[in-house]
């Protein structure tokens, strides 16, 4: 069976009348009208979708008129298949704006699920920083106030929880994006129970199965899941590459939906945020969180092709 298309492949099919735009051939295989799955956040019940959206580079783009409406149509399409995390961050340049300013236009603008970061030394240039997060997504509750890359945590964590007592956050937590970071997470995760956790995990790097999901899933800390192909680089490692025969038994269509279906199979991933600026794409990554999600046999079976592809 030779593979359905790449990430590169031409556009074979019309969205919707009258929007003008074209989709891989993936969206013949689920209905538009479906919706991705939800897993609980712990501390809370609240059904979370296992598919959201990241906006590192993708939604940096200031204020240019022809990119800010196709990133109105990855809103659109997040939002269609029933997701709904943005993850954002003021380390991303003009993303949280961006963030702020479509999503003000769109009239699902209060179902979606808002997170940023503190990204800052010192108590009172986080509460800057977070102020002008708040102003710039057009938000006055944020729902997810993360500590970006442990900066300063010490610090912020005590505004987070006072923030969070307040009601002016719904939730927070702590990230980062390399394997030797998550020790430390561990400790912090033990330490001051944070409501979520994110962090970097792939078919291809999987160093948090190794007790960071579990420490996770033991203090009821949800996770978010950055870094899902590598930085792009399992599409160059399959460059070429035929899906196997048997993927479709599971929903998947594309590389992409492969490697994201694998990270959802594990069971304590609470959501899955690759980052896009293309609609296509952004219907792609949705087409993961929909229909059966991989066993544990399959999953391992799925590391082993690509292990072997490699």
């Amino acid at each position: 069976m030779k593979n359905m298309y790449s990430r590169r492949d031409s556009l074979k099919l019309s969205l919707l009348a009258g929007l003008g735009l074209s989709l891989q051939p993936s969206y013949a295989f689920f209905n538009p009208k479906d919706k991705v799955l939800t897993r609980p956040i712990p501390k809370s019940g609240e059904a979370l979708p296992v598919v959201g959206l990241g906006t590192w580079q993708t939604f940096d783009v200031g204020n240019s008129v022809e990119k800010r409406k196709l990133l109105t149509e990855v809103l659109t399409q997040l939002h269609g298949f029933g997701g709904s995390v943005i993850d954002s961050s003021p380390m991303y340049g003009s993303s949280e704006k961006v963030v702020g300013d479509l999503a003000g236009q769109l009239d699902f603008q209060k179902q979606l699920f808002y997170a940023t970061k503190v990204w800052t030394s010192g108590k009172l240039a986080g509460i800057r920083q977070m102020d002008s997060s708040f102003k710039k997504m057009g938000v006055t509750t944020m729902d997810l106030m993360q500590i970006h890359n442990l900066v300063d945590w010490k610090t912020h964590v005590k505004t987070l929880k006072d923030w969070k007592a307040q009601g002016k956050i719904r939730y927070w937590g702590i990230t980062h994006y390399v394997d030797s970071s998550h020790e430390s997470l561990e400790r912090i995760i033990a330490a001051e129970r944070p409501d979520f956790v994110q962090f970097n995990y792939s078919i291809r790097s999987r160093h948090a199965e190794k007790s960071l999901f579990q420490t996770a899933h033991k203090y009821e800390v949800a996770t978010l899941i950055n870094q899902p192909y590598g930085g792009g680089s399992l599409f160059g490692a399959v460059r070429g590459k035929t899906l196997p025969s048997w993927a479709k038994e599971w929903g998947i269509h594309s590389w992409g939906q492969f490697f994201l279906k694998f990270i959802l199979s594990n069971p304590h991933v609470g959501c899955v945020i690759p980052g896009t600026s293309k609609p296509h794409h952004m219907i792609d990554n949705m087409g993961a969180g929909l229909g059966r999600i991989p066993n544990r046999e399959t999953r391992e079976k799925m590391a082993s092709y690509i292990k072997k592809s490699l």
